[in-house]
């Protein structure tokens, strides 16, 4: 079974959806990486704190 052809915007909207899609996702795994950075900074002040 062929796939349904897209006429040309149904493929802009379908490719915005996706860039859409793929701005949250890059969005959460920059949030997560800031966390995960902030989190070793922290830990870095308390090793430097104790010592």
């Amino acid at each position: 079974m062929r796939p349904k052809t897209l006429n040309f915007e149904q493929l802009v909207k379908k490719n915005k959806q996706e860039l859409l899609e793929d701005e949250h996702s890059i969005s959460r795994i920059e949030k997560k990486l800031e966390k995960k950075q902030m989190e070793l900074v922290e830990k870095k002040r308390e090793k430097k704190i104790r010592l």
